[in-house]
């Protein structure tokens, strides 16, 4: 199997719904590239994936409207940005894609506490909903914890939500003098681990092949053409983000031996690192297409999976 038919068996298989694509495709080609993008740019990079014109019309409406992203006209042609207030979720989000997941535990767990009712029903509902999505568990009724939290992530958070200073937020560890469950038991109790794991294993069983392919290519001199690079990047960081961005992102002294989404991100890394340069060369061309002066990829970009260089 040679990387076309696999991109073609992937999309017949599992096609990517457009509106998440355009996500993807804007968080991995889009910022790195300064954020916007002209509409026939745009139209021109969904085009390999079977994405028509008024399919990607009504997907970035719904994202306009939904508030990620915002259009600009000028004269007959439009353009879409990441707006503002999502560019930091975006940011972050795609810094936790790229990272190695090595995060070790000191033994102490994160509280959000929520138990004296500063929050109206409405802002618990979004506290609760934004820390779900950034990996914590409700340990009892008003409070959620993490063992690994990002501090400036959950301050940026809390802020981004309006409630900053308005809960309790502390760092708690076992007692020695105390005998008490080990606080390593509320991992079992708080999060779907074997789910993660499960999607990570669909993961590698989905690439391993793509990889093998991509190796023998480049063995046999078979360089992957800058469109065809593009695809295979795009759907790589769609299916890793899908399953990564469900990973609660544990410390890996609370995760099982072997832990498959190391094993998925060194997968998705080795194929970046072959595709990344020869899909640049698409991103550019479809930008210059519609804007000559159309930044190339910014210095972090060269940061991801542990440096491209």
């Amino acid at each position: 199997m040679n990387c076309n038919d696999w991109i073609a068996g992937f999309l017949a298989s599992d096609p990517p719904r457009s509106k998440s694509l355009v996500v993807t495709i804007f968080g991995d080609a889009i910022v790195p590239h300064g954020g916007m993008v002209w509409l026939g740019s745009l139209i021109e990079l969904l085009a390999p994936f079977g994405v028509n014109d008024r399919l990607l019309r009504t997907s970035v409406f719904r994202l306009a409207q939904e508030g990620w992203l915002g259009a600009q006209r000028d004269g007959r042609r439009a353009s879409y940005a990441i707006t503002p207030d999502a560019m930091a979720r975006f940011v972050h989000a795609y810094r936790r894609i790229y990272a190695p997941p090595n995060v070790h535990w000191d033994g102490s767990w994160t509280l959000v506490l929520n138990g004296d009712g500063a929050l109206n029903a409405a802002e618990r509902a979004s506290v609760r909903k934004e820390l779900l999505w950034e990996g914590y568990s409700v340990i009892a009724p008003g409070i959620m914890g993490h063992p690994a939290a990002d501090g400036p992530a959950l301050d940026e958070l809390l802020k981004r939500l309006g409630v900053a200073g308005r809960l309790f937020v502390v760092q708690g560890k076992s007692m020695r003098q105390v005998a008490a469950r080990p606080l390593s038991d509320l991992v079992a109790a708080g999060w779907d681990v074997a789910g993660v794991a499960a999607g990570y294993n669909r993961f590698i069983a989905q690439f391993e092949p793509l990889l093998a392919a991509l190796r023998a290519g480049t063995t046999d001199g078979a360089a992957l053409a800058p469109e065809a690079a593009f695809v295979v990047r795009t759907l790589l960081i769609h299916a890793y983000r899908r399953v990564q961005l469900h990973d609660p992102q544990l410390p890996v002294e609370l995760l099982p031996t072997p832990w498959p989404g190391a094993l998925a991100y060194e997968l998705a890394r080795q194929i970046y690192v072959l595709v990344y340069a020869a899909a640049e060369q698409h991103i550019d061309a479809a930008l210059h297409r519609e804007d000559a002066a159309a930044p190339a990829a910014e210095a972090a970009f060269f940061d991801r999976f542990g440096g491209l260089a």
